[in-house]
């Protein structure tokens, strides 16, 4: 038996068109917002809903898992 996953994770990407999209590798969530903070905030939320008095250990998540993301920036953000 595998042990169980501490964490979830999710990738945030930039999409011209709506701001960005945060989307689970492990838990089949997607979500969207204008903003970093705003898409950050649905993710949270999405995630607790979709996982919401299911059997986490079905998932392979422990009890309570984190939220790890990754997300993607254009060049002009990541100047120094």
């Amino acid at each position: 038996m595998n042990p169980l996953q501490q964490n979830i994770h999710a990738y945030i990407r930039l999409d011209d068109e709506d701001g960005y999209v945060a989307e689970c590798m492990e838990v089949a969530v997607v979500t969207q917002g204008k903003t970093l903070d705003e898409v950050s905030q649905n993710l949270v939320e999405a995630v607790s809903l979709h996982l919401e008095g299911e059997d986490l250990a079905e998932f392979g998540l422990v009890a309570q898992p984190s939220l790890a993301v990754t997300f993607e920036l254009k060049p002009e953000y990541a100047q120094v």
